[in-house]
């Protein structure tokens, strides 16, 4: 992930940022340090914050942004876009979730809905299928393949 760098070349410390995030300095320091993943709405605030996709605050792309990036999730494309991937691919939920060392009753939580997708699911999701996590969250809607 690049926050430790995306937040210094604007010149943030990380009490400030923190304060933005509004997470204690040494939450968001563990965030930047790789220690615990940032849940994904504080992420997209982070993004949102410094104008970035989610697939370059990832170290996914060197693309900064994209054009009509949207703020917010869309938990529906989200959901569809989760279960059209594993479908394109041939897959069961329980084939999807041994490769991906998940439950499939979680994989089925976030197919429906029920559950917001974990960064660091969503992470593997992208690594696993290729696919940009901003395509994936309905943040834009071209599909881009990413190269991990």
């Amino acid at each position: 992930m690049r926050l430790k760098e995306i937040r210094e070349s604007n010149n943030f410390t990380q009490m400030e940022l923190a304060k933005k995030l509004q997470v204690s300095r040494s939450v968001y320091g563990m965030w930047e340090q790789e220690n615990d993943f940032i849940p994904l709405k504080r992420l997209i605030d982070f993004c949102n914050f410094f104008d970035v996709s989610l697939d370059y605050a990832l170290g996914f792309s060197e693309e900064t942004k994209y054009e009509d990036l949207k703020k917010d999730i869309d938990p529906i494309k989200l959901k569809e876009r989760i279960k059209a991937l594993r479908k394109e691919k041939n897959m069961t939920q329980l084939k999807l979730s041994s490769k991906l060392k998940i439950t499939r009753s979680l994989i089925s939580k976030y197919e429906t809905g029920s559950n917001l997708i974990l960064t660091g699911f969503l992470i593997e999701y992208v690594k696993y299928f290729h696919i940009s996590a901003d395509y994936l969250t309905g943040r834009i809607d071209t599909k881009i393949n990413i190269r991990c």
